[in-house]
């Protein structure tokens, strides 16, 4: 027997649920509103989601239309792509095979080397930037693309996931492959890897988030000039006042939402792949 729940209880809790949506969403509409005002508009109303009067001058300068030299979004957001995309499919092809040998081969040391990446996964990130450091500028690398992108393209918490979904993927599928004749790599590009979608988008989301929200990283490597910023650095410098006086509200929150865009973007497009995938595995098992 079924009980119904109360309806008084039932519109309480959307209204608890809407209430805290509105809490979590409104900073949101602020920076929205507070990108299309003017200097004075967004100092006289800060929370004000009407903007007067409406202007969309912090959005032409952030993409030149005030040839604007002293802050280079263009070059911000370029590097940013640039080093998110290879970063994600580097972390994901290789973080695949890492996970994949780790999970299926056999060899000396294997339990040692997993434990180190555990142990690497519970070190905080802040202690490993004077070691990056210290070995970007050993190899001579220091404030290139190289130093930015290759200390970042294999991550310990992608192998980890990578390894554990392949443990969950029965070995007899490899085995009919084998038997057909195919190669250990073939068996993996052409039978198992197709099967790890939803560790894949699950790697791939989290991935391109890291790269591109990635700073300190970037602080320690580079020497934060303009053309090795990023959209994350950069705002950095803007919020910081390097980069020009005055309050500069409706610029700086223009440019922490081009910064904000393409992850959700990523998110939302790759969430719906993602929850059908992770539904097929829990009905498979």
């Amino acid at each position: 027997m079924t009980t119904r729940s109360h309806p008084v209880k039932t519109v309480l809790f959307y209204i608890a649920l809407l209430a805290f949506a509105t809490l979590f969403i409104y900073p949101f509409f602020i920076q929205i509103a507070t990108s299309f005002k003017t200097d004075a508009g967004a100092v006289d109303n800060p929370l004000s989601l009407v903007p007067n009067p409406f202007s969309t001058a912090a959005w032409s300068r952030m993409f030149g239309g005030t040839n604007d030299s002293s802050v280079p979004i263009l070059t911000w957001t370029k590097n940013s792509f640039l080093v998110a995309l290879i970063v994600t499919v580097g972390r994901v092809f290789l973080d695949s095979l890492a996970g994949y040998a780790l999970s299926r081969l056999q060899f000396r040391g294997k339990g040692a080397l997993f434990a180190a990446i555990l142990a690497v996964m519970a070190v905080p990130g802040v202690a490993l930037l004077i070691p990056k450091f210290l070995m970007v500028n050993y190899l001579g690398i220091y404030d290139t693309y190289y130093a930015m992108i290759l200390p970042l393209i294999v991550d310990a918490a992608g192998v980890f996931i990578m390894k554990q979904f392949f443990d969950s993927v029965s070995i007899s599928i490899e085995e009919a492959a084998r038997m057909d004749g195919a190669s250990i790599f073939r068996t993996f590009w052409s039978v198992v890897l197709p099967m790890a979608r939803p560790a894949l988008i699950t790697l791939t989301i989290l991935s391109f988030q890291g790269s591109w929200n990635e700073f300190s990283h970037f602080l320690v490597v580079t020497k934060g000039t303009p053309e090795h910023q990023t959209l994350v650095t950069g705002l950095a410098s803007l919020t910081s006042g390097q980069l020009g006086s005055g309050t500069q509200y409706p610029f700086k929150l223009g440019t922490a939402l081009l910064t904000t865009i393409p992850v959700a973007v990523l998110f939302f497009a790759l969430q719906r792949y993602f929850v059908r995938g992770a539904n097929e595995g829990g009905v498979k098992g």
